[in-house]
């Protein structure tokens, strides 16, 4: 089996709608975002998953299929810091691909001059947090209620990892530019 990290291609697109069909958990990952056809996820490739100074979009790719993403968000170079976010499609859950592709990301990322990366996930999505912590992010603090989907608000968990923590053992993702 394949593994690795790339920037998306507008190639992905069919992967991309067979990701989201029939994940509400995925379709809010993508803000909201329901793909009609390929061509609508062409246009979010090209236009949402960019990978330039300010944001970085890394597909998870199994055997040439993007099954997922890791991704650097609100880079901010004055300070050194970024946003994390990851998904996997449900047929790539459960084999350690997010983990070891937030490990990969962050050490390109600290490799780059960053120094701070910040993550958050529902409290009420375990999954997640075990991503995080695998990939050595450690816990920092809980933000209630700062998530809303539809009606309901969701507390959420804050994590980071500094470029001087040690790093974590697990292996990472390699990258095909």
């Amino acid at each position: 089996m394949s593994v690795v990290l790339r920037p998306w291609r507008s190639s992905d697109a069919p992967a991309l709608v067979g990701a989201a069909d029939g994940d509400d958990l995925l379709v809010r990952q993508f803000g909201g975002t329901r793909f009609a056809d390929v061509a609508a996820a062409e246009a979010f490739v090209r236009e949402a998953y960019r990978f330039d100074d300010a944001v970085q979009h890394a597909a998870i790719v199994v055997d040439g299929r993007a099954v997922g993403d890791v991704a650097l968000s609100a880079i901010e170079h004055r300070h050194g810091t970024a946003w994390v976010s990851y998904w996997l499609a449900r047929e790539a859950r459960g084999r350690g691909l997010a983990a070891r592709g937030l490990v990969a990301v962050a050490a390109r990322a600290f490799d780059r001059g960053l120094f701070r990366l910040e993550l958050g996930h529902r409290t009420d999505n375990p999954a997640s947090c075990r991503v995080a912590r695998s990939a050595g992010f450690a816990v920092e603090g809980l933000e209630r209620q700062k998530l809303r989907y539809g009606d309901r608000r969701y507390d959420v968990e804050t994590h980071a990892r500094l470029a001087t923590d040690a790093a974590p053992t697990l292996s990472r993702l390699s990258w095909q530019d």
